[in-house]
């Protein structure tokens, strides 16, 4: 068995002496796991970072064998989270988040191309918090926990006044349609339906809608188990960011 394929490098770990299991996000062959001969050494080590943008080429004598890994660097990110805290809090996110919620071996074409076009952002402060918000709505959408924004639950008729989100349904509610439940929903700021800029508080109630549906939603459909602290500490760091 062998294929080829661009792929975006999610963690490493030694294996043995010297060489590495690898997991990589790919187009086709979604989350995957294999071995690098030598991943351990001086020239490999620097190319095996998490967000690296990996030529691989993947070979076993089984489909269901780990397999082995070539590796040629296509680019690397770490220069963009070099001495970036926030940069380096929302890569370790992306990759924790990934690791957490894909199954092996399942193609996500769509989520692929949305995560290699946001790591490509990567340290540019001033659009990277609205751009991984919103690439925790497509993570959502992608794996069936997609939020419905399109019109009021309530009213049943679309409305200029959408401000909530029912933290059962995932479907939004109008101000007028909330009522004296308004404290019981979630927040909808407009940049969770994609109205343009988006102010530091906005992203802030934005990240505690998608944080309460990867929690309650998709967490508990895999094993319960609770979310990477990586996706916190980005939140937590990001908050902190705008006090300053």
């Amino acid at each position: 068995m062998e294929w080829r394929e661009e792929g975006i490098l999610l963690s490493v770990r030694t294996h043995g002496e010297n060489a590495a299991i690898i997991e990589t996000f790919t187009p086709s062959h979604g989350r995957h796991a294999g071995i690098v001969r030598g991943g351990t050494s001086r020239r490999m080590a620097p190319i095996l970072q998490p967000g690296a943008q990996l030529d691989l080429v993947w070979r076993a004598r089984l489909e269901d064998h780990i397999g082995a890994y070539k590796v040629e660097p296509v680019r690397s990110r770490a220069s963009a989270s070099l001495g970036d805290r926030m940069a380096l809090a929302g890569l370790n996110a992306v990759t924790a988040l990934l690791l957490f919620s894909l199954p092996e071996r399942e193609a996500h074409p769509y989520l692929y191309r949305r995560t290699e076009a946001l790591l490509d952002l990567l340290g540019q402060g001033d659009i990277w918090p609205l751009a991984y918000l919103q690439w925790e709505l497509a993570l959502l959408e992608e794996l069936g926990f997609g939020l419905d924004l399109s019109g009021c639950a309530v009213m049943g008729v679309q409305a200029n006044d959408l401000s909530y989100v029912s933290p059962r349904s995932g479907r939004a509610v109008s101000r007028a349609g909330a009522g004296e439940w308004a404290d019981r929903l979630l927040p909808l700021p407009p940049c969770l339906m994609g109205h343009g800029n988006a102010s530091d508080s906005e992203i802030a109630d934005g990240f505690r809608t998608t944080g309460h549906f990867l929690r309650n939603h998709l967490a508990p459909q895999l094993g319960n188990r609770p979310l990477p602290e990586a996706r916190q500490r980005f939140v937590d760091r990001f908050a902190v960011s705008t006090t300053r």
